[in-house]
């Protein structure tokens, strides 16, 4: 594919087409300022939007840097197929009804392969969409209203629906926005192949990406690694669920996992911060386009209310952020600050004493910051009638920033309470300015979340062949060729393991074979006596029984699972397992592969953590054994990518010495 920075940042532009969406694009390039030539073309027309029209593509003075092309669609492929042979840098491809359309038209996939063939090289956008809007050359093919006004650096949005570009264009919160684009149906140019471009502006302070669906994982990977390099971040609005397929009535993990585990578990690994309203994703974009990501989760609150500082402080509950104690250093200036009548405490309300005193206010704000602090906020509310009687606030957190150089935010309470021309105003000092007490804590701990991609390439699944699940006894043989443990067992029918019983030591498990929920079935009994495996052998109404020796020293049962997610790969749950497993939903999500430190940090991030580590005063579970098991699925997986669909053991008894698998569950298709 050609340049895309040529069709992002083009010197000359075409709009191909006379109607009122053609005429828009033409008012606004005008609007923004565009000072290159703008060349409608029109076969009977004279003049469009004031502009004198070519009748033709070949009688333009030059192929055209950026096309808009607002015809039908039909018309489209074939002017998107005139402009490659001519060499234009690239087009917008406005028409609908295309693949998007297939419901309603079956005609419009095919339209749409002829579309990316009539293209060639050349890049396009779309079709479907709305354009892009470049705020930093005053640059655009965009045919309806914007927001965005000419910066000199900001932030990019890319999304796949031009009613929320349009909507985030609009936006009042201070957030400069250099590059919108919208993605359409990424025919030809995907939404990460865009960003990687975009990678290439050194004006680029961050990028938001509203996702829709991934579609090709290894562009996104790499989109990640040249993000990082570059030291850019990248946040993501993740809407919609993925066409996995689930097979939740077999398998625990199948219904853990989730529509869209895959998709976060993929963010993750690439180190893309996630958030999931609006109004979030530009309070996040505004804290990346200041600082990046922040190092740390701790963070200092400071206000003149009580109130205000027990809200900041129930709000952070659930998150991963947290207020560290205040030192000696900062009481010692807190104290001379403030005087002896207020409480010193993180959050910190430092009352009225001191206001409209901006320095006295900067000495106790600029205490509250520090290199264990990762952001530091006040809570200011501006009022609606006269702000500007709020100066000193605004003044004392400009000169906290100036002086610590640490991140610094003024956070209120409720958005409308940030007024935008305030807001412009602490953005331009370096401060952030935060709408909503609640987006402000989503947006620190997202920028804590930004960090380096996963150095090991995603294995990708295999085609979805599975026709049938091995039993119980053929899949835990299966694993012990990966470094699987499990039980000492016996197979046969109800005579056979009757007899097996008196060379083995019990208590034993008794499981029906060939069932897909066996507990639900009444087909499973635990610590059976030796003396009554034959009564209770005859009570499970299958011809094959399994027959194990039980685990008697158990810290804590966990479920290990792997399935294949066609749309992010194989998606590896840890959690809390056994028979509460789906009532606990006590789980973790990683995509293969993982390394043993990954599985190590997965564990620890789970509630059941403190059974694993040993709780109160009772013995720990190996860690090491279980994650070789873990490492052992993942082997099996590896090895039968290609047919594989699912693996389940569920549980793993996991003991002081070892982790065993006492039940498990294979889906695979034949070999191919």
């Amino acid at each position: 594919m050609g340049d895309l920075n040529r069709l992002l940042r083009p010197r000359s532009v075409a709009v191909v087409g006379g109607g009122a969406w053609c005429a828009a694009v033409i008012d606004q390039l005008g609007r923004f300022g565009f000072d290159g030539p703008v060349w409608p073309v029109h076969p009977s027309a004279a003049m469009v939007a004031g502009h004198g029209a070519f009748p033709r593509l070949e009688h333009l003075p030059e192929p055209p840097d950026a096309v808009f092309i607002g015809v039908n669609r039909h018309a489209t492929v074939k002017i998107v197929g005139d402009l490659a042979r001519m060499g234009a840098g690239g087009a917008v491809c406005f028409a609908s009804g295309f693949a998007e359309a297939r419901a309603e038209d079956a005609s419009g996939a095919g339209l749409q392969d002829q579309l990316i063939a009539a293209a060639g090289d050349m890049p396009i956008l779309g079709p479907n969409c709305y354009g892009f809007i470049n705020a930093l050359d005053r640059a655009l093919l965009w045919p309806d209203q914007h927001g965005c006004a000419s910066v000199p650096d900001g932030v990019a949005i890319l999304t796949q629906s031009s009613n929320i570009a349009i909507n985030l264009t609009m936006q009042q919160r201070a957030l400069p926005v250099a590059y919108a684009v919208t993605c359409g149906n990424m025919a030809q140019t995907s939404q990460a192949q865009i960003a990687m471009a975009l990678l290439d502006d050194a004006r680029v302070t961050a990028i938001g990406l509203h996702i829709e669906g991934f579609g090709n994982v290894p562009e996104w990977e790499a989109l990640a690694a040249k993000a990082h390099a570059k030291g850019v971040a990248l946040v993501a609005l993740k809407v919609g669920a993925s066409d996995q397929a689930r097979r939740a009535t077999v398998s625990h993990t199948a219904s853990l996992a989730g529509s869209d585990a895959g998709a976060q578990a993929l963010l993750e690994r690439l180190g893309i911060a996630r958030v999931h309203t609006l109004p979030d994703f530009v309070e996040t974009l505004k804290l990346l386009h200041m600082y990046g990501q922040l190092e740390g989760t701790g963070i200092a609150s400071i206000s003149c209310s009580g109130g205000e500082a027990s809200l900041m402080a129930d709000m952070a509950v659930g998150t991963s952020l947290h207020f560290p104690a205040l030192d000696t250093d900062q009481r010692d200036i807190l104290r001379a600050a403030l005087g002896p009548m207020v409480a010193l405490s993180n959050p910190l309300d430092y009352h009225t004493y001191i206001w409209r005193a901006a320095d006295a206010m900067a000495q106790a704000w600029g205490a509250m910051t520090g290199d264990h602090i990762a952001m530091t906020l006040s809570v200011v509310d501006y009022p609606v009638a006269d702000p500007s009687d709020w100066a000193c606030a605004t003044q004392a957190a400009l000169q906290v920033r100036a002086e610590t150089g640490r991140p610094f935010g003024v956070v209120s309470t409720l958005p409308e309470l940030m007024p935008p021309a305030t807001a412009r105003q602490l953005m331009d000092g370096g401060v952030v300015p935060f709408c909503g007490l609640r987006e402000a804590l989503v947006a620190v701990e997202a920028a804590g979340q930004v960090g380096a991609p996963h150095p090991l390439p995603l294995c990708p699944p295999g085609p979805d062949m599975a026709t049938a699940a091995l039993t119980e006894a053929d899949a835990k043989a299966a694993l012990t060729d990966f470094g699987i443990v499990i039980p000492r067992h016996h197979v046969g029918t109800a005579v056979e393991v009757t007899v097996a019983a008196r060379n083995m030591t019990g208590p034993f498990a008794i499981k029906g074979v060939g069932l897909a929920h066996k507990t639900e079935m009444g087909a499973v009994h635990l610590n059976v006596a030796v003396e009554d495996v034959p009564n209770v052998a005859r009570q499970i109404a299958t011809p094959q029984i399994l027959i194990e020796e039980m685990v008697g020293d158990a810290v804590v049962e966990l479920l290990i699972g792997i399935t294949r997610d066609p749309a992010h790969g194989f998606v590896l749950t840890l959690g809390a397992g056994g028979v509460l497993t789906e009532l606990l939903r006590d789980t973790r999500a990683l995509l293969l592969p993982v390394r043993e430190v990954d599985v190590v940090e997965a564990l620890h991030a789970l509630t059941c953590a403190p059974l694993i580590n040993g709780y109160r005063g009772k013995p720990a579970a190996n860690i090491d054994a279980i994650v070789t098991a873990v490492m052992g699925l993942q082997s099996y997986v590896l090895a039968h990518c290609t047919t594989l669909s699912e693996v389940e053991v569920n549980p793993l008894i996991c003991t002081p010495t070892r982790a065993v698998a006492v039940d498990a569950l294979i889906q695979k298709g034949p070999t191919p």
